[in-house]
């Protein structure tokens, strides 16, 4: 098939560009390097089934050609980043998700959206289902994010209804791996940076919130199997239920990097949620996908990469 990446510079958007190539596809990746980085598929340039087209989704999308599947990953998706320029974030998501879904129609394409467990806010219901439709504020400083990803979500169905658009809905949660952004805000790759820099780990409030954490691998091949399911449109849940606090995930790299940083403890964030975990109950049944790397084997291959890009 040919594939359109959008954010496919970006570390989850390299890492499937990689899975898809691997599997005989033909795949554009369309990156404005916003949060993404060039280096992340330069590996790829030279590729004969790979294509790189340096371009912002909130303007109307270039004509790359015939696709049979678009992947819509493009936003920032760290609070530092996206917080950054709000109003670029918001219509990173809603025009984004609106110029990709106005040329999978056009073009007869399946359409793929990358949404988030943050369209829970922070959530009163515990381990989060589907069905739950969250706890936001709409007007904090996370609602650019927040409210851009609920957004795109009703335009997908929107044109599923109206239009007849086959449409793909995955709600992301924390997920980790080689190829973050060591300067994204996001708490692996901050601890990680700081445990190899010997600077002090920075936790936000008393480090007793909770977070699920999936490794980059196990949530393509939930993207893969969604993205090809017959029928099942979603919203569907990919993450790792697996649930720690913030201070057990600071003392895991910290073992894991020999690392004798200190944990030191600022404010908590504004609407930062308390506790999220993901029910994937959905996912194991429709799609037979469950995620298979535990944390601190996840952490290792993590470590190593940014071990090596830090030369620590």
């Amino acid at each position: 098939m040919r594939i359109l990446i959008t954010g496919g510079a970006g570390f989850l958007g390299s890492h499937l560009a990689d899975r898809l190539l691997a599997a005989g596809h033909e795949v554009v990746a369309l990156d404005n390097l916003q949060t993404g980085a060039r280096g992340n598929v330069s590996h790829l340039d030279a590729h004969p089934r790979f294509r790189f087209v340096r371009h912002d989704v909130i303007d109307p999308w270039p004509d790359v050609g015939p696709l049979d599947q678009i992947y819509n990953l493009a936003c920032p998706a760290s609070p530092p980043l996206y917080q950054k320029d709000p109003i670029h974030t918001l219509k990173t998501s809603v025009w984004g998700a609106l110029h990709g879904l106005e040329t999978a129609r056009r073009l007869g394409a399946r359409f793929f959206q990358a949404s988030t467990s943050e369209v829970y806010g922070d959530p009163v219901e515990h381990p989060q289902r589907e069905s739950y439709r969250g706890n936001v504020n709409p007007t904090g400083p996370r609602a650019c994010y927040d409210e851009g990803k609920r957004a795109a979500e009703t335009l997908c169905f929107d044109f599923h209804r109206v239009h007849g658009v086959a449409v793909r809905v995955v709600r992301i949660f924390n997920t980790y791996g080689p190829r973050m952004n060591e300067a994204d805000g996001r708490v692996v790759s901050n601890f990680i940076v700081q445990a190899l820099r010997g600077e002090d780990i920075t936790i936000y409030g008393a480090g007793r919130q909770t977070r699920a954490f999936c490794y980059v691998d196990d949530l393509l091949g939930g993207f893969v199997r969604l993205m090809n399911h017959p029928d099942e449109t979603g919203p569907v849940n990919l993450g790792n239920p697996g649930e720690f606090t913030i201070r057990e995930l600071a003392e895991k790299v910290l073992a894991a990097t020999g690392s004798a940083s200190r944990l030191v403890y600022r404010d908590l964030p504004v609407d930062d949620p308390q506790q999220r975990r993901p029910d994937i109950s959905l996912a194991q049944q429709r799609l037979g996908w469950s995620p298979a790397v535990p944390l601190d084997e996840g952490l290792g291959k993590t470590i190593a990469w940014f071990r090596a890009r830090l030369g620590r």
